[in-house]
């Protein structure tokens, strides 16, 4: 028989059978579609975190307060030592490196927003003029906080989009008095909306001069020092003196952390690459779950069409065809229902975007690959059995019926 021939059997025994193919294919399907979207969430789970780190701006590099080890935990913690704090003046003795572009102190706190009979809990940031470049924001109206001696305390502040909507809604803010705490300060520009960064609604923000923010909450530390290198080629170079200055600064003490946004950025990456696999992995069980079933409906079959295979081997057919036919049954039911998943799984990704826009879901090509590739050799593994068994069938007995 030709391959055309072997094809065109096959596909007629499966339509002969109806019900056993849909249920057959059902069980593929589900497992190819079990792949697409688990992985498709794994994907779009790393591309957020990929965006949002990107979104902090390039040639990026941050300072935190504490030495974290390769376990995550700083040999401070371990002993019950808090890490030491990390200042403004700190921050400025790193633009003494020629590697180093703009530095931008960063103190985040919460307090109450208000103004009349409004007022909210809100984020508040303290930084400087150089926070606006940094991490690429952009201002809708008005301007950003003035530069100058970061020391001193202005009080000045400029809104998130959000804010000014629900303070001011359509009228003028800039310019306007609100209350942070128990200080007032002056409106002097809005953020343009930009979302969520990081986990920190820019439009939920407000922003205020990093003195302010000292006072506001009265401390002098820094939650983290925001660097940016003049160019991607001395980004390793200003994590290395941004290391040394403040080792100097600290009496010699590697009592900071300064990583990378790439450093970062492909940590993430891997994990939840990996993540994404392995999701991937457990899903791709559900298709070796399909393949036994696949055997045992094909076992059931060969029991049912003994006469049809003691007539083939009657007319000549050789164990090697027989084994061929029931090859081909499967290798179609396995490819049917491989279309099948993966319309259930893009459907489903499609769905889950429009329920969540603002994870990018999408199945990477691997893993629709890598299901349709387990599918089609679970579906052959599985039917060696019932075919030998076919292939072995004595035609006299199976004409006979026995």
């Amino acid at each position: 028989m030709r391959l055309a021939d072997t094809l065109q059997f096959a596909s007629g025994s499966l339509r002969g059978s109806p019900t056993r193919t849909l249920l057959m294919m059902l069980a593929m399907s589900i497992g190819v579609a079990a792949v697409v979207v688990l992985t498709a969430l794994g994907e779009g789970a790393r591309r957020y975190v990929v965006n949002q780190f990107s979104s902090l701006g390039t040639n990026l590099v941050i300072v935190l307060p504490g030495r974290t080890e390769t376990a995550g935990i700083g040999p401070g913690l371990m002993s019950g030592q808090t890490p030491r704090d990390i200042t403004l003046d700190d921050a400025q003795a790193l633009l003494r490196s020629r590697a180093i572009k703009l530095v931008a102190p960063l103190t985040v706190g919460s307090a109450t927003l208000s103004r009349g009979a409004l007022n909210r809990e809100v984020v508040v940031a303290g930084s400087t003029a150089d926070l606006l470049e940094v991490r690429h924001m952009s201002i809708g109206m008005g301007r950003f906080l003035p530069a100058g001696d970061i020391h001193e305390g202005a009080s000045v502040c400029v809104l998130g989009n959000q804010m000014k909507q629900e303070l001011f809604g359509n009228e003028q803010a800039v310019g306007q008095w609100v209350r942070l705490g128990d200080r007032r300060f002056r409106v002097i520009g809005v953020l343009a909306s930009q979302g969520e960064s990081m986990g920190m609604r820019t439009d939920e923000l407000v922003i205020v001069p990093v003195a302010s923010a000292h006072q506001l909450f009265n401390t002098s530390s820094l939650f983290r020092i925001l660097i940016e290198a003049k160019s991607r080629d001395y980004i390793e170079q200003a994590k290395h003196d941004a290391e040394e200055i403040m080792i100097q600064r600290h009496s010699g003490e590697r009592d900071v952390t300064v990583i990378t946004q790439d450093a970062v950025l492909a940590t993430f990456d891997r994990i939840l690459t990996t993540l994404t696999m392995a999701v991937g992995g457990i899903a791709a069980i559900s298709l070796a779950v399909a393949g036994v079933l696949i055997m045992n409906v094909m076992l059931i079959a060969v029991a049912q069409r003994v006469k049809e295979i003691g007539l083939l081997k009657a007319l000549g057919a050789p164990g090697k065809q027989i084994r061929m036919l029931f090859f081909a049954e499967a290798a179609l039911l396995s490819t049917a229902g491989s279309v099948a998943g993966l319309v259930l799984g893009y459907a489903g990704s499609i769905v889950i975007g429009k329920i969540y826009p603002t994870l990018p879901v999408s199945p990477p090509w691997w893993a629709v690959l890598a299901a349709c590739a387990t599918a089609l050799g679970t579906g052959i593994l599985f039917s060696v059995w019932p075919a030998r068994r076919a292939a072995r069938l004595d035609p006299v007995a199976a004409l006979a019926g026995r």
